[in-house]
């Protein structure tokens, strides 16, 4: 790496004068906080995560404080961010460092890497704006800015246009001032390089901005090769009975892991064969049922419709068969975290 290149000491310049430099985990940058907003804005625009990330880190200021926690506080501090695997992971990730590493984050790019949920660019970060070791940093911010700075047409998630954006953004960090440069171009992509209405015109890079010169910013990134979402249809059953709902805590891998979510019943079933799923799999007497608006949610890789019923019962037995759902009154639902769409379902 080299001290500055052209681009990067223009960068840091328009940085010194433009940059974001309020952000909440700009103040006290220690390996710990970077990490944990590094993790929320995987995905997740800077404004949706400000909020969650103040509240995150009031609950758990420290590595030892999110080790201790319990899972479903950590889901609940993080419910309606989506991407929960991450969560799942910083709090693997905080009890494999408070019990194997006393506490210290690593400060090497191998040990890092090394642990749940965090890859290379998410260590770069880390290692660059905390330690002050430079390391090149390959976000989505990054990606948009090189790939249109240079015109690279192909899907940057194909393997080889990735290993030349390493190699770009290699180039271009430098060995001093690494923290501010590795802000410097997110904040280039966040705030000029946007993915939508990008702000050419007033650019100061429109005159090396190879996509700028071909007329290309729109078709860079080029998009990902489009496949088919299928769609999955399911009856979600809101059962209610003596100012309780019943909730089932989802397993801790897949959609929703880890979270309390309403029980699911497949659309293969009518709706007039519910009252007897109910009862069979619960032991419950089912007093009323009325369909409700059904909603979608969009996943990545399919889309869901779901179809609520509203279910009133008789008063429960004590127990039910089923270890995974328990019956949760409105205050200890605060305290529980749900799928976004759920809960807008439940507040709605």
């Amino acid at each position: 790496m080299t001290p500055y290149s052209g681009f990067t000491k223009q960068l840091l310049n328009w940085f010194d004068a433009n940059g974001r430099k309020d952000l909440p985990w700009q103040t006290d940058k220690t390996p710990y906080r970077v990490w944990v907003s590094e993790i929320m804005l995987q995905q997740t625009q800077v404004a949706a995560v400000i909020s969650y990330y103040q509240r995150f880190m009031s609950r758990f200021p420290t590595i030892k404080e999110l080790a201790d926690a319990n899972e479903d506080d950590v889901l609940a501090h993080w419910a309606g961010l989506g991407y929960y695997a991450r969560a799942r992971n910083l709090h693997k990730t905080a009890k494999l460092i408070a019990e194997q590493m006393n506490g210290e984050f690593p400060n090497n790019i191998e040990d890092i890497v090394a642990l749940p949920g965090i890859g290379r660019s998410t260590a770069g970060a880390i290692l660059s704006i905390s330690f002050k070791d430079a390391h090149p940093i390959l976000d989505g911010n990054v990606k948009r800015v090189l790939t249109r700075l240079h015109d690279i047409e192909g899907w940057p998630g194909q393997k080889q246009i990735e290993n030349k954006l390493w190699a770009l953004a290699e180039s271009y960090s430098p060995s001093e001032r690494c923290d501010d440069y590795t802000q410097a171009i997110m904040d280039l992509g966040a705030t000029l390089c946007t993915r939508a209405k990008p702000q050419c015109q007033t650019c100061p890079f429109n005159d090396v901005c190879l996509s700028f010169k071909n007329e290309t910013v729109a078709q860079r990134p080029s998009s990902k090769p489009k496949k088919t979402k299928p769609v999955k249809e399911l009856w979600i059953l809101n059962i209610e009975c003596d100012k309780s709902t019943l909730f089932e805590k989802r397993p801790p891998s897949g959609i929703w892991g880890g979270l309390y979510s309403l029980p699911e019943l497949s659309r293969e079933f009518s709706f007039d064969e519910i009252e007897q799923q109910v009862e069979k799999e619960f032991g419950l007497n089912c007093v009323s049922l009325i369909e409700e608006e059904p909603f979608k949610h969009i996943f990545s890789h399919y889309t869901l419709m779901a179809y609520p019923i509203k279910i009133y019962c008789a008063t429960p037995a004590n127990t039910i068969a089923e270890s995974s759902v328990e019956w949760l009154s409105r205050e200890e639902l605060k305290l529980k975290g749900l799928p976004a769409p759920i809960s807008a379902y439940l507040n709605r």
